[in-house]
This record gives structure tokens, C-alpha cells and sequence, in this order.
């Protein structure tokens, strides 16, 4: 006979929907189908009586992600089971217990913290601009995300060994005082949802056994990006419940500035020693040639997972390959008319993607599509159901259906004129930014009306954009995808490509003299980063990069991450517009770095900063380093700058090791570019005198002792 929630499935998801219950943890890679797996997972549970759909919460971190699983379980046939995000489980918990716990009504959330920060570092005589609040927000939401107050968080950054842009203390003191400004205003930000609902859950166990008695059995999706509160809080509503399926994968583990770890996803075996362990590496989604190019960057890698598993059937369509441009201005345009020439030849512009480090790179690829005629949606910004614009359509479109008076036409027709009152037409405006996405937001409406068959009438639609705004799903129009990296996981495009693959950009910020070197931390997490940007391809699969920015200026390296991903490309392949790039006297004068103590080559960013190997130890002067730091501080604080725009640590550590004597010593050193030397040359050359006249002084007292 057959069974309609078994057979769907491969024989490693069968695996994990027969799992017994209790403890399971799932690594499950790329475009293995583990939605699908847990999903089945829970039906099959809920057919044969293991567990009441009532008491299952499945809880992931997107809305779109939650509204997947539970249309998935609809259509299983399984009602009553909680999808929700963590936030928006938290919330509900927060609201419905706070009279109870705190008394009154909740306070209210806002969904900008900004201007209550900017509040808060005036209070306490802390001069901010723009570029300072939002080092100070994220600093404050990944303290929050580690469960950790505005006390206790210089011993967090100690911990964790953190280089904050802005001195610690600062940090502190500024965290304090937004606190107690939400506190006065009667406010709680987006953090503040998880903190007060694990809190309730602490302080009173009669809400928590409450909470526990109606959840029994736990599923958690994307397990790697779990924070420290985030497992805290699912910890408080197990209780002494074991029943928690764990499903993630460490080598998509990107959000970790953010707070995320995934070692609450290694270790769960060892919180849960009853576990069972089950692996998903059939890869359904991508070509062949697309799974190897993933397999050979994590192989590069520091990640300790098993290799995905093609299971497609190879295409000659399906050719991954490398462009390279001279700057980023002819990348943008490359790019654009490579859609160009796919969208010609059949390709639905809504299948193909163009990934990015960030979100500054989005613009100039928006005007190259513009430029083209091409559409676009530019993901990564507000939630589609939240838009002003879709909000104002969907009243509208409802009050037509309430009228009950006759409009002619098709459906589509009528969608039409219904939007046209708010300026909608057929064709795309000229330009881009504001009011081409309006325009995007209608055109996906009108879309919908047009492409779906079911729906008959203007009642039906509104219905149907009702379930749809309930699970965030929301319509897309036939336009070309632009987006962030991040904002990219979870989703999948026949054609993808990945672009600004230079050193740089992805790595993010190797080059750049006037910020942090990476960590190996940090490099490990952009080449994941990078894997992930891989694998949303289906189909087929484009790396690009630029020599330079922009026209004429300084000669850029390729991605250290192509190599691993394409190691028989040619560097000097010609690009789309068929330009080869230019390479420069500046880039043939350049030789590799090499250490000033043992002369081997320096690698990685912050040797080349220091000047120096990991091997060879510091021969810095100490206190000269503390009296740049403090010298620095006081310069971001003039400035209103974060500190490492003035120096990074790696440029104070190399300056305390060489202690340049002159001009052309100091402008020597890696991060001080002809800016600094103009800026500082007079103040840094003091110091470092001041501290070599300073040791002469303690040599001569200790000669005397």
C-alpha cells in the first residue's frame, strides 16, 4: 500500500521521520530536503499517535521559513502545530504572561531602535553620527543575543576576546543609558522580546510549567544560528521534556557577528547524551558540477562535515565558470547584459540571481538593469506585507470586492485599474531606488492576479493575499533577483551568480588599511558565507570579480576563494564587454610581503598589517601601544569615528615594533595610507619619541639602582 508521508522520501529522510522519539539532531546540507524531512517527520509522528499536534511547536528564524512549514503540514494533513519564528514565539509568550509576571500592559515595540540610541548616547556626553550608532546597536543586540546586561558586558568583550571600533567602556556606559531611555519611554526593542520572555519563564515556575505543558515536543530548524538566549529559551520551554528534533549544518554557520554559534549544534550530543544522530547529504537541488564546486570550498575549509552527494543527472547546460573585469562599473554592466542575453534565449528573469558581500554593491547593479531594460527586485530590505504600498493596494483591492459593483475585463484587467489610482502601469518606470521599488511591490500584485488560475475574482484574491501575508509568503513579480548574501540563505534560483569575488569584497575588507584584519575566525565565516552564495544555484553557476573599483584606480586580486572553487580558471580570461583587464606599473612593482624578523611571506591580513608572522613573537613596546590606543581613542572621539578608522589595532601593534623615526618610516607601515600621513605624521612621530625618551630614562634609573 502506499503512504503518502514515507514515500516521498529518500532513504536518509525516512531515517529521520523514523526516528524514535526524544533527542534528534540533524546535519543536513545544502539541498538535502530537511524541511521536507522534519515536516514528514512530524506527520508521521502525529498519524501514529507519538505525539498530539497541539503540543508540537517547530520554531526556525524567518517568517517565510515558518509559513513553509506549516503549508508543508497542511498539506500533510496535520492542523494544530505551532510554526512560528523565535521572536514571534517569544512574543506571544511575552504579551499573553506579562500582566501576570509584570503587571499592566506590555510595553510597547518599536521597530527602530535608533532614535532612542541617539537619545541615549547624548545623555551621556557621547558625541555619534550615523556609522557610531550602528556599531553601538549591533554591539548591544550581540550582547543581548549572549544574555548579557550593560554590567556584565566588558567582561563578554574580554571573554570573547572582541575588537570593538569604539572603546569597550564607551560601549558600556551608552548601553546602560539606552536601557533605562526604553525603560522611561515605556519601549522594548526586537532583543528585549527573548530576554523578557526567558526571564518570565525563569521567575515563575507556575508560567513555565503552563508553557511546558503545552509544548512537549520542540523542533528547532537552522540549529547552527541558535545564540546563547535563543538556546536558553528553548532549554525554558522543555523543561524536563527531551522530546527536541535539532536540525542544522555547520558549514552555513554566517551569523556569527551576529551572536550565532554553532556549537550549541556540535555539542548536543553531549547535552542530550540519549540523542540520535542522522545526516542528510543528498543534494536534490543543484548540478553536478555546482555540488563539486561547494564540496572543494568547504574541502578548503576549517568545517568537519561530510561532502553533499549529487543526485541530479548532469546537463550540458550547466557550465559554472569565472568572468573578470577591469572595474566594478564594467562587472555591473557585464552582468546585466549576461541577463540580458539569458533572458533572450527563454530564461524567466525570475529565475535568475545576482548575489552579493553587501548591500553597498546593490546600487550599481540596479542602475546597469535599469540601463538594460531589465527588471529587478532588490531583496534584503522591508518585509513585503509591511510596504506602505502594499498595505494601501490590498484596501483597496478589498474595498472593489466589497462594493460589489461590476468591473469589466479580465481579473488581471481589473487589478489594473484598481492599482493604476496609485500610479501603476504596465511598464517600469525610468530610474531606480524608492519609486521603482513601489512600482515592483504592484507589479507583484498584478502578477499574482495574472498568473494564477484559480483565482476567479477580486474576492478570491484578497483571500488568497490574506493567507498569504498570514505566512509571509509573498508573490514575486518576473524580475531578476539583487541581494545580499544573507539575505539570500534559505532560497534558490536556476541561475545564480556571485559577484565582486575580489580581495576585498569577498573576504570582506582584507584589503582595506582602514579597518580590522580578518581573524581566522572571520575568514573561515566569509568562505561559508561564500559556500552558501554557491549553493542557491539549481542550474548553473557565475563567478565574477573587478580589478579595481572603479576606472583607474588601484589593481585588486581575484578571491583567494576562487581558486578553491575554480582552480583551472585563467586569471586573465576576457569579460563580457570584452575587455581584458589592465594591469598597471603599480601592480607590477608590488611583491609579496614578507616578515621583518624570519622574511617569510605574510599571508594573511593581519600578518601584512604587522609586518610580521604568526610564529615570530611581538617585539612591540608596551606601553607605547597603550599610549597609542589612548591617543586613538581621543582621536575617534574628536572625530566622531569609530576608533580603527584612525588606527587598527594591527597598524598600533606594527607601529610599537618598528617605532618609525621619520616621514618615509612611518608611511612604510601597512595601514598608514597618504591620508594618515598628512592627518598624523607629527603626533605619531612625538609618541613614538616620547616613549623611546621615556625608556631611556628607566635605563638610566635602573643603571643608578
Amino acid at each position: 500500500m502506499s503512504d503518502a508521508i514515507l514515500d516521498p522520501l529518500d532513504e536518509q529522510q525516512r531515517n529521520v521521520a523514523l526516528a524514535p522519539p526524544g533527542p534528534l539532531v540533524v546535519s543536513a546540507g545544502a539541498g538535502t530536503g530537511k524541511t521536507t524531512a522534519i515536516t514528514h517527520r512530524i506527520a508521521y509522528r502525529v498519524r501514529e499517535g507519538t505525539v498530539d499536534p497541539r503540543h508540537v511547536l517547530a520554531v526556525t528564524f524567518t517568517n517565510r521559513a515558518a509559513g513553509e512549514m506549516r503549508e508543508r503540514l497542511r498539506n500533510l494533513g496535520v492542523a494544530g502545530v505551532q510554526a512560528r519564528t523565535f521572536h514571534a514565539a517569544a512574543l506571544r509568550q511575552m504579551r499573553y504572561f506579562w500582566p501576570r509576571f509584570f503587571g499592566g500592559e506590555p510595553f510597547r515595540l518599536i521597530s527602530s531602535p535608533s532614535g532612542l540610541l541617539v537619545e541615549a548616547t547624548r545623555s551621556v556626553g557621547v558625541r555619534s553620527n550615523p556609522a557610531v550608532i550602528r556599531e553601538i546597536l549591533g554591539e548591544i543586540n550581540w550582547a543581548k543575543q549572549h544574555n548579557t546586561s550593560p554590567e556584565n558586558y566588558l567582561d563578554l568583550v574580554a571573554q570573547h576576546g572582541r575588537e570593538v571600533g569604539l572603546a569597550p567602556a564607551e560601549i558600556a556606559t551608552v548601553y546602560r543609558a539606552y536601557e533605562d531611555t526604553k525603560v522611561a519611554s515605556g519601549s522594548i526593542d526586537f532583543d528585549d522580546v527573548l530576554l523578557l520572555c526567558a526571564e518570565i519563564l525563569d521567575g515563575d515556575k507556575n508560567i513555565a510549567a503552563e508553557v511546558q505543558d503545552t509544548y512537549r515536543s520542540l523542533t528547532v530548524d537552522e540549529f547552527q544560528d541558535v545564540s546563547p538566549i535563543q538556546f536558553r529559551l528553548l532549554q525554558l520551554w522543555l523543561g524536563g521534556h527531551d522530546d527536541v528534533c535539532v536540525v542544522g549544518d555547520v558549514a552555513q554557520t554566517i551569523y556569527t557577528f551576529a551572536g550565532a554559534s554553532d556549537e550549541f549544534l556540535k555539542t548536543f550530543p553531549t547535552v542530550y547524551p540519549t540523542a540520535t544522530a542522522r545526516d542528510l547529504v543528498r543534494n536534490y537541488r543543484s548540478q553536478p558540477p555546482i555540488v563539486d564546486i561547494a564540496n572543494r570550498v568547504l574541502a578548503g575549509s576549517a568545517v568537519d562535515v561530510r561532502s553533499l552527494v549529487a543526485t541530479r543527472e548532469k546537463t550540458d547546460a550547466c557550465s559554472p565558470r569565472v568572468l573578470d573585469f577591469a572595474d566594478e562599473v564594467a562587472e555591473a554592466q557585464g552582468i546585466a547584459a549576461l541577463a540580458r542575453d539569458l533572458i533572450g534565449r527563454g530564461t524567466a528573469p525570475r529565475d535568475i540571481a545576482v548575489l552579493v558581500r553587501t548591500k553597498a554593491q546593490l546600487p550599481a547593479l540596479e542602475q546597469s538593469f535599469a540601463d538594460a531594460g531589465l527588471p529587478v527586485l532588490v531583496r534584503g530590505g522591508e518585509r513585503f506585507f509591511d510596504r506602505s504600498e502594499v498595505r494601501e493596494a490590498i484596501t483597496r483591492l478589498r474595498g472593489a470586492a466589497r462594493s460589489g459593483e461590476h468591473m469589466s475585463g479580465t481579473l488581471s484587467e481589473q487589478v489594473a485599474a484598481v492599482l493604476a489610482v496609485m500610479g501603476f502601469t504596465p511598464e517600469p518606470p525610468n530610474g531606480v531606488g524608492a519609486v521603482r521599488q513601489r512600482w515592483e511591490s504592484l507589479a507583484s500584485l498584478h502578477a499574482l492576479a495574472a498568473d494564477t488560475d484559480q483565482i476567479s475574482d477580486l474576492t478570491a484574491l484578497v483571500g488568497e493575499l490574506d493567507v498569504r501575508a498570514s505566512v509571509q509568503h509573498a508573490p514575486q513579480a518576473d524580475a531578476v533577483t539583487l541581494a545580499t548574501i544573507h539575505a539570500a540563505k534559505g532560497l534558490q534560483w536556476s541561475i545564480v551568480v556571485v559577484a565582486g569575488l575580489s580581495e576585498g569584497t569577498l573576504p570582506f575588507s582584507s584589503w582595506s588599511s582602514d579597518a580590522p584584519a580578518l581573524t581566522d575566525e572571520d575568514l573561515a565565516e566569509e568562505q561559508r558565507l561564500f559556500y552558501v552564495a554557491i549553493t542557491r544555484a539549481r542550474d548553473d553557476l557565475v563567478l565574477t570579480w573587478a580589478q579595481a573599483r572603479q576606472p583607474g584606480a588601484r589593481v585588486r586580486a581575484p578571491s583567494r576563494f576562487l581558486a578553491l572553487a575554480l582552480p583551472d580558471h585563467t586569471a586573465g580570461q576576457t569579460g563580457l564587454a570584452g575587455r581584458r583587464p589592465q594591469t598597471t606599473d603599480r601592480s607590477r612593482r608590488r611583491a609579496p610581503a614578507a616578515c621583518r624578523t624570519c622574511a617569510t611571506s605574510l599571508v594573511t591580513p593581519a600578518e601584512r598589517a604587522r609586518g610580521r608572522c604568526r610564529q615570530c613573537p611581538t617585539s612591540a613596546d608596551e606601553a607605547l601601544v597603550e599610549r597609542l590606543k589612548q591617543w586613538r581613542l581621543a582621536q575617534a572621539r574628536e572625530r566622531a569615528v569609530p576608533a580603527y578608522v584612525v588606527l587598527t589595532d594591527a597598524t598600533v601593534e606594527a607601529l610599537a615594533e618598528v617605532k618609525p623615526a621619520s616621514a618615509a618610516e612611518l608611511g612604510a607601515i601597512s595601514g598608514i595610507g597618504p591620508d594618515k600621513l598628512l592627518r598624523y605624521t607629527d603626533q605619531l612621530l612625538a609618541l613614538v619619541a616620547d616613549s623611546d625618551s621615556d625608556a631611556a630614562s628607566t635605563l638610566i634609573s635602573e643603571e643608578k639602582l
